[in-house]
């Protein structure tokens, strides 16, 4: 930091007088950078939104599963409710993440002019065959902002018919994700617990239909079941 103030043609203090105010602005700063990063609630609620404590204690059971192919996914340490994200369906309606509130989701955003989200598709396509139900589902939504058949066409092409349809036309998902802290690329994928807490995080691809994940998301949909 600059110093605007003119200078003075007296003496500075001696050093052991202005110790105490340089550690006194050091704490100030480091304080201030500390709250623009968490907001000054984080210093009283450091773990987070306590209706998802449980959750955090489900990733922190879990987390051992989070290797192979997909040790890239970073478990939830503090409890974090999802922004509740809006866009449309297929047939232009308006969805919410809160319509999937009882079930667990794997919240993914892709585009077709993102190269990794293109070869990841497959494998979500994959995941959503073996897993799809009552209590789990993929949530791909599309953020092209373009030509919103390109997406649809390219679908179509790879014979992913599995994969519901999402998009955004205006992509504010991901700037909601992003402000929340999950969306630092593309693809994004957030695992999202049934009160709309998250389980865990991964910048990037996976292999989502491989046994490591599927591993990892069944030990998050049925934890007393999970094996290490």
């Amino acid at each position: 930091m600059t110093n605007d103030m003119p200078e003075q043609s007296s003496p500075l203090p001696p050093p052991v007088r202005r110790l105490p105010i340089v550690i006194g602005t050091v704490l100030v700063g480091a304080l201030v950078g500390f709250a623009g990063i968490y907001g000054f609630g984080g210093l009283t609620r450091a773990g987070g939104d306590p209706a998802c404590k449980a959750t955090v204690d489900l990733a922190r059971k879990i987390a051992p599963l989070a290797h192979g192919e997909v040790a890239a996914v970073t478990m939830a340490t503090t409890g974090l409710k999802l922004p509740d994200l809006a866009f449309e369906d297929a047939d232009g309606h308006p969805r919410k993440l809160s319509d999937w509130r009882g079930k667990t989701v794997l919240v993914n955003l892709w585009a077709t002019w993102c190269v990794p989200c293109r070869k990841e598709m497959p494998a979500l396509e994959g995941l959503q065959a073996k897993l799809q139900g009552p209590n789990f589902e993929v949530v791909a939504i599309n953020i092209d902002t373009r030509d919103p058949e390109k997406p649809k066409d390219f679908l179509k092409a790879n014979n992913l018919t599995r994969l519901g349809y999402f998009y955004d036309r205006k992509a504010e998902v991901f700037q909601d994700l992003k402000a929340a802290g999950r969306a630092l690329g593309m693809p994004t994928s957030v695992l999202v617990d049934p009160k709309g807490c998250e389980i865990g995080t991964i910048a990037g691809p996976a292999e989502w239909d491989s046994e490591d994940a599927i591993k990892l998301i069944k030990a998050a949909l049925s934890p007393a079941a999970a094996t290490f």
